[in-house]
């Protein structure tokens, strides 16, 4: 199935935070009541046409802070050999974790390491514990979720949060927090060049629950309990009148 066009009617609500007044939501309803799931494993063709089998993984994670890259050199300690097929090209010759195992890119960010062509905690397909991302395979096994064991950009992926300050014609000023799809755009100018990508895809619109719901541990993550349930809430509302409001044209019959 062809990729959705970028451009759509979309329907979003705002709203004041709940815990924080100075801050408004901007929420995209259309999206976030959507049908979409990953399919990594079961569908998803990859961002290159030339590596079907790595997700969006090929390109490695760019950390959000220091307090995200801190957060994953914990759990990366708690992964094996059985668990991590690359784990071998991450040691030192004394058998110690380096932490070369992130990178620094032109522009100053850092990011995990890119190991024969794709992300270093990708286990590729053949390998004993299974393909996929290990540290997701470790939340797995520590029955913990994966917002708490992968980058930023891993688990938050493909929902957007994005800031803006806004000034009012009073002088009064106010922080929207934007919440809505990751499409191919939130890639910058290599978007692009992107063979395949989830988001705008029918196939991957398959999902047993909207995305608030299905996603509601990364959007409490993102947003906090109480401006969740505000969400939730709207959400609600946006199914009940989908006769009227924007529908995601990638959700089945509506292409």
């Amino acid at each position: 199935m062809p990729e959705v066009d970028l451009v759509f009617p979309r329907a979003f609500v705002e709203f004041a935070d709940p815990a924080d007044a100075a801050q408004v939501y901007r929420c995209d309803l259309t999206w976030l009541t959507s049908n979409w799931t990953c399919i990594f494993g079961t569908g998803c063709q990859g961002i290159y046409a030339g590596r079907p089998d790595d997700g969006c993984c090929t390109l490695g994670a760019h950390f959000s802070d220091k307090a995200d890259e801190k957060r994953v050199a914990h759990w990366v300690d708690k992964l094996d050999d059985d668990s991590w097929q690359h784990r071998p090209d991450a040691l030192s010759p004394k058998g110690n974790l380096k932490r070369s195992l992130w990178v620094e890119t032109e522009d100053g960010d850092r990011k995990t390491r890119v190991v024969d062509g794709a992300c270093i905690f990708l286990n590729r397909p053949g390998f004993d514990a299974g393909a996929g991302c290990a540290l997701h395979g470790l939340a797995l096994a520590n029955d913990v979720h994966f917002v708490e064991t992968k980058p930023d950009v891993c688990w938050q992926l493909p929902i957007r949060r994005t800031f803006r300050q806004v000034e009012l014609q009073d002088g009064t000023e106010y922080l929207e927090i934007s919440i809505g799809e990751y499409d191919r755009r939130g890639w910058g100018p290599g978007g692009h060049d992107l063979d395949w990508y989830c988001s705008g895809n029918t196939e991957a619109h398959v999902g047993a629950e909207p995305v608030y719901l299905s996603n509601a541990t990364e959007l409490i993550t993102l947003m906090g309990q109480p401006a969740y349930d505000v969400l939730a809430a709207s959400c609600e509302a946006h199914l009940r009148s989908r006769s009227a409001l924007a529908i995601h044209p990638a959700d089945p019959g509506q292409g």
